[in-house]
């Protein structure tokens, strides 16, 4: 078995204002880093509405659909526009997450990487923020739960920035479980350690601005892999942000490239232990083009290395 990687043009056709930090250039970067590495290479399908809902209601869905211009951008916050190929390359970002649970499931590989934008794990039910405007994660997750029947999911987020999408879209599904480690404080605000969720599934992990990978590593370690031993999840989903880099222009946090390639070694031994490697990784933040690449790189050699 191998690992396979789910990315489409489409998501090079979602354009930002010039200026915004999530620009088309980032996934050039990512998939020239990738492109000498033994994947396979899938193109990420477009996701179907019962997908979406599955997350938001079918007006989230109508507004993003009706926002979208003809031709330069509608801005829907501050931080977060569209352009005239956001709509497909958003439904491509949500497909790509939900078809990687279908090929891991399928045992047709060992596990994945979505490298698709826009990213996700900002979107609320009906809250495009953060560069996101559906949840991805979120929807491959319940996806795993209510079409192949998983009864655990697990969600780990190492993105600097809090995924208080991800949180809201799935702190009331008891089967869901979303650890997330981020600076604070930071952008957006949420994530303090008491947000615990309805059903005591949500572990959010605050670090210090200035921490570095070896301070992280160590809370995963005390805290991150016994909460997925207690959890016994069937399937691991990461949301990949590479944005805790030391080179990042938009935190403060001080990991290497390497300490990416530490912490995703650990969340995959701890999935091989508990849900037979089953990890689907989808691409959220990282704004240093360089960094974000090299991270990405190292990311999904270990992916690999755990497939073989």
């Amino acid at each position: 078995m191998t690992t396979v990687l789910l990315s489409h043009t489409d998501c090079l056709s979602h354009v930002n204002p010039p200026g915004a930090p999530e620009q088309v250039a980032r996934l050039h970067y990512i998939l020239e880093a990738l492109e000498d590495l033994d994947l396979i290479r899938t193109d990420a399908p477009m996701a179907t509405d019962a997908d979406l809902l599955r997350c938001h209601p079918q007006s989230h869905l109508d507004h993003i659909r009706n926002s979208i211009p003809a031709d330069g951008y509608t801005a829907l916050d501050a931080d977060t526009s569209v352009s005239p190929g956001s709509l497909n390359a958003a439904y491509r970002a949500a497909g790509g997450a939900v078809k990687a649970v279908d090929m891991v499931m399928g045992g047709e590989v060992a596990n994945a990487f979505v490298a698709t934008r826009p990213p996700g794990h900002h979107a609320e039910q009906t809250t495009p923020m953060g560069f996101c405007l559906f949840g991805n994660v979120a929807i491959a997750a319940k996806h795993a739960l209510d079409h192949h029947g998983l009864d655990r999911v697990a969600v780990v987020d190492f993105d600097v920035h809090h995924g208080n999408g991800t949180q809201a879209l799935l702190q009331d599904d008891p089967r869901a479980l979303v650890v997330t480690s981020q600076q604070m404080p930071l952008w957006p605000g949420t994530g303090d350690a008491s947000e615990r969720g309805p059903h005591d599934t949500i572990i959010n992990l605050p670090l210090p601005p200035a921490s570095d990978g070896a301070h992280a590593i160590d809370v995963y370690k005390s805290k991150v892999l016994p909460a997925l031993i207690r959890f016994k999840p069937q399937m691991i989903l990461i949301s990949a942000g590479f944005d805790a880099h030391q080179d990042d222009p938009l935190a403060n946090l001080n990991w290497s490239t390497d300490d990416f390639g530490k912490m995703t070694k650990m969340i995959l031994q701890t999935a091989q232990d508990l849900c037979k490697g089953r990890v689907v990784s989808v691409l959220e933040g990282g704004y240093d083009l360089d960094a974000l690449a090299a991270s990405a790189r190292v990311h999904v050699q270990e992916l690999i290395k755990a497939a073989t």
